[in-house]
């Protein structure tokens, strides 16, 4: 992120060698398949997943109007405000509140409160408030406000999962993503391609299949324990909303670009990696730095889509696998989709966490000085933040066992959609077999790459 570096540092001296942090984490998912075989005999999410209302007065507060156009005002004054920092605030990412806000403030912490409360984007997102805005001055006028286009069914989410894409590379293969400058050209081009999205094919189309964040933060937000339904706030148990298959296009991109974004940030700070950019660098510096720019970018995007087509072709190859197993009619790859989103949360805790803490205590100061100006807006530019509130081993822990955990839940939620689809119990869990495969190859893959950082 050119920030500091992700977290990822300090595990080489941990009193267990890694080795068995490798075997444990591949142990522990067997011993959850064979639990779940034998314990989980028939559909549990789709069975839970009613919901319950919530007292009246707290829906009518939550979904009301006032806190709604409240929070999408606080929201559009913050894309000023991050933008105008981003334009012509100070040079120096340290000392700009844009790229603390927009890589660790939003990109880390939007997706926490999806996982926690919902698809709370629908009311955080400045775009869409820009957007809403726009209508309802236009009714106001007595004009009616219809979508310029009709959206073509057959590119499904791509367009979201192409903007995701363009914003990761931004992040992990431009050679200055945190670059004020950089990051206001950014947001600028992403406004008007979302604006423009918003008004030919209408809010709601474009905001389920081409914001590119929105779509993101919706499939992690399946996993809360609260959502609206019909119009009303309500509870149910959380990872509930993962039940059941995945057939828009494009879904499978978003997620293994969420998920192959993090496994190549994890790759990128490998000395392996290093040393392959640097040899790609090395004949430019004295004589063509910018040449030598260029080629390190390009590589780290190639390496980037690389690691995100592979974990697509990983997954596509076990559901290949399992739909040989039990001779199904048609692809599984709609119905295990879901099924990776755990995974591709956790991995984003294992390798951000300690980064979203720490470099997250910046953005109090920043708020009072956002342009680098020596102001203090806020009374909070003497905060001083705690560079060390976790020690190395307690990071390696958590990331660990966030992965774990991740894969374990990823698991359960694949096997619920088994035994849902295939009717004999020992071909459903037959069919878990390659998905198991896939658990464990992710697990060790994500210990090995967070050790190596």
């Amino acid at each position: 992120m050119g920030l500091v570096a992700h977290g990822l540092g300090g595990v080489k001296d941990l009193p267990v060698p890694a080795w068995i942090f490798y075997w444990g984490g591949a142990v522990v998912l067997v011993v959850s398949f064979v639990a779940l075989g034998a314990l989980w005999r028939e559909p549990l999410l789709a069975r839970h997943a009613h919901s319950r209302r919530v007292p009246r007065w707290l829906d009518r507060v939550v979904l009301g109007t006032p806190l709604r156009v409240a929070v999408q005002s606080l929201s559009v004054i913050l894309l000023a405000l991050v933008f105008l920092s981003a334009l012509v605030g100070d040079s120096d990412p340290l000392q700009n509140l844009a790229p603390t806000w927009i890589y660790v403030v939003f990109w880390l912490g939007v997706p926490l409160l999806s996982i926690l409360f919902g698809n709370v984007w629908r009311v955080l997102s400045p775009w869409l408030a820009i957007a809403d805005g726009f209508v309802w001055l236009r009714e106001r006028t007595g004009r009616e406000a219809q979508a310029l286009a009709d959206y073509p069914e057959r590119l499904g989410r791509w367009p979201g999962a192409v903007l995701l894409f363009a914003f990761v590379a931004l992040e992990l293969a431009y050679t200055d993503p945190s670059s004020p400058r950089t990051l206001a050209f950014a947001t600028a081009i992403y406004t008007y391609v979302t604006l423009f999205g918003f008004a030919s094919f209408g809010r709601e189309t474009w905001q389920e299949r081409g914001e590119g964040f929105a779509v993101a933060f919706s499939f992690l937000a399946r996993m809360a324990p609260i959502t609206v339904v019909d119009g009303r706030l309500v509870l149910r148990w959380p990872f509930t909303g993962l039940h059941g298959a995945e057939t828009i296009p494009g879904s499978l991109a978003v997620i293994a670009v969420l998920l192959g974004s993090v496994g190549f940030d994890g790759l990128s700070r490998t000395s392996w990696w290093q040393n392959l950019l640097a040899d790609v660098e090395a004949p430019y510096v004295l004589d063509n730095q910018g040449l030598g720019d260029l080629l390190v970018a390009l590589v780290s995007l190639a390496g980037l889509g690389a690691v995100i087509f592979l974990v697509g072709l990983a997954y596509r190859g076990a559901c290949a696998l399992m739909r040989s197993t039990v001779d199904a009619p048609r692809s599984l790859a709609p119905d295990f989709l879901l099924s990776l989103v755990p995974i591709a949360f956790v991995y984003a805790v294992a390798h951000y966490f300690s980064l979203f803490v720490i470099q997250g205590q910046f953005a109090i100061p920043l708020l009072s000085d956002p342009l680098g100006r020596g102001w203090d807006v806020l009374g909070t530019s003497g905060f001083t933040p705690n560079l060390a509130p976790f020690s190395p081993d307690t990071i390696w822990y958590v990331q660990a066992g966030a992965l774990v955990a991740g894969h374990v839940t990823g698991l359960a939620v694949a096997h619920d959609r088994a035994v849902t689809i295939v009717h004999d119990r020992q071909d459903a869990l037959r069919s878990q077999y390659p998905m198991l495969a896939l658990m464990v190859l992710y697990t060790v893959g994500g210990l090995w790459l967070l050790s190596r950082g």
